[in-house]
């Protein structure tokens, strides 16, 4: 039995949630996700809250339940608060700008790397060594994330770098003479 997918999922005011066959569709005030649940899963809404069950006792189904159970929730979730990711940037010379709505990074290339916002997400730029991402999509918020993270991985010398907010970068020690 799955932990997680036995919990049901609360469906908050102003929400709004459409079952048609297998597609959920989620509507609230940050925007508005559709996705379309395993076969191997039945969604039923009761009330104000949504519970997913297997409909056989397969192996399948059982991996899919508590999958789809989380990724439901985070939907209700995303449409409702939202999510978001802080990068920070550490280096000297690296700092973040907006173009726009688009993202304008010096990171100690010969070039400033400019980057587009994927549909349903947003940036923001508070301080200079600061890039804050939103979005309604927690995998698309993710995801950016990671692809920004990904141009200047922080090095364990210096800890220069682009890296999540809190995270600590293990250090090592230089040369020895």
């Amino acid at each position: 039995m799955s932990r997680i997918g036995k919990k049901t999922i609360a469906i908050p005011k102003g929400v709004t949630v459409a079952l048609d066959g297998q597609t959920v569709s989620v509507k609230g005030p940050k925007g508005e996700r559709t996705w379309t649940v395993a076969e191997e899963i039945e969604v039923k809404q009761e009330g104000d809250e949504l519970s997913l069950t297997p409909r056989a006792d397969t192996q399948r189904a059982r991996a899919m339940w508590g999958l789809s159970r989380t990724l439901v929730d985070n939907m209700v979730v995303g449409v409702t608060t939202g999510f978001d990711k802080t990068l920070e940037l550490v280096g000297v010379g690296y700092r973040a700008a907006m173009k726009g709505n688009q993202l304008s990074l010096q990171l100690g290339f010969s070039h400033d790397v400019d980057i587009d916002p994927p549909a349903g997400v947003s940036f923001a730029v508070p301080k200079q060594t600061e890039i804050k991402i939103s979005g309604a999509d927690k995998q698309a918020v993710g995801q950016i994330a990671a692809v920004i993270r990904k141009l200047r991985p922080p090095e364990p010398y210096k800890g220069k770098g682009v890296r999540y907010q809190g995270e600590t970068v293990r250090r090592k020690e230089g040369k020895k003479k």
